[in-house]
């Protein structure tokens, strides 16, 4: 399969927006709301992937994948991620026949279950359409819809939530000297034009979502300017998905520590995240994250514990 086409930004335009006070606060979803109001959103990863950076094969059976993601609810999530490319910094693209014949198992067995939204991870259209038809309610795009032409298409059509991730590059390329003049604007100016695009191409704003893309074409340094420019992005009026759970800035902070030693480091990024305004965090790790998240939501928000 041959790489994706980029439908770049056009460096004379800029899109930033100023601040709303319209900020958007409830997805609606074909199984019910994602509401935001007081509270922050996890999104439970299940990678039904050999090749993950952290769980790849450990879902691989879409029975385990299902039962793992049932769990996942019970202990905390209120959306379901299901993903069958990895896009780990190196991956090798998949084959749309592939990835449907890895997730549609999953959706089906868990629609069966659970009335949880669900969301599907690719940048394929044809993998998307497949998928809401299956039960999946968002779709989760890291190309940000510049991969897929039809994905917009579809996206507006069905009305369903839609999440727009910013990604320097393509996967396995994405980490060979990633390089912002000003990462936390760059990434503002690109989240804002995606979703101009978007909203041109007929989506709704109270359906999108956008996501920095921290480890998408990102040094170190990128990602925690980004976790620490979180307000510039919220601004834009969106909500806000971050996605830190065991990625490879937190073992290089932590002295080089594994996918498995990154626990307590997630735990950590993830409550800055959820402080500097993030809506929803994707996570592997949803009993204990959702725990840490119970304090940080009392500290953020009056309504949380009420």
């Amino acid at each position: 399969m041959s790489a994706p086409k980029i439908e770049g930004l056009n460096p004379t335009e800029n899109f930033t927006v100023s601040a709303s006070q319209n900020v958007v606060r409830v997805l609606t979803t074909r199984h019910g709301p994602v509401d935001m109001t007081c509270r922050t959103v996890l999104m439970g990863i299940v990678n039904v992937t050999p090749d993950s950076f952290y769980d790849g094969g450990k879902r691989f059976d879409s029975a385990k994948a299902a039962a793992d993601g049932i769990e996942m609810i019970a202990t905390g999530a209120e959306i379901l991620d299901i993903g069958g490319e990895s896009t780990r910094p190196g991956a090798q693209p998949v084959a749309v026949e592939e990835e449907l014949r890895r997730v549609l198992p999953v959706i089906r067995d868990l629609r069966r279950s659970v009335n949880t939204p669900i969301s599907i991870d690719t940048y394929k259209a044809a993998v998307a359409r497949a998928a809401l038809d299956a039960g999946a309610d968002i779709v989760n795009d890291i190309s940000a819809l510049r991969f897929d032409p039809g994905m917009a298409a579809l996206a507006a059509g069905e009305q369903v939530p839609i999440i727009l991730m910013h990604m320097q590059g393509i996967p396995r390329t994405m980490q060979v000297e990633p390089h912002y003049g000003n990462v936390v604007r760059e990434v503002s100016d690109f989240l804002a034009h995606r979703i101009h695009h978007a909203t041109e191409a007929g989506l709704s704003k109270e359906q999108i979502v956008i996501d920095p893309g921290i480890g998408f074409g990102k040094t170190l340094q990128h990602n925690l300017a980004l976790l620490r420019g979180l307000p510039s992005l919220t601004s834009i009026g969106q909500p806000v998905l971050v996605g830190v759970s065991r990625k490879a800035f937190i073992g290089k902070v932590l002295d080089g520590a594994g996918p498995e030693e990154r626990l307590e480091g997630s735990l950590a990024a993830a409550v800055a995240a959820a402080l500097g305004g993030a809506n929803i965090l994707r996570v592997h790790d949803v009993k204990e994250t959702h725990r840490a998240l119970r304090i940080a939501d009392a500290i953020h928000f009056e309504q949380a514990l009420v």
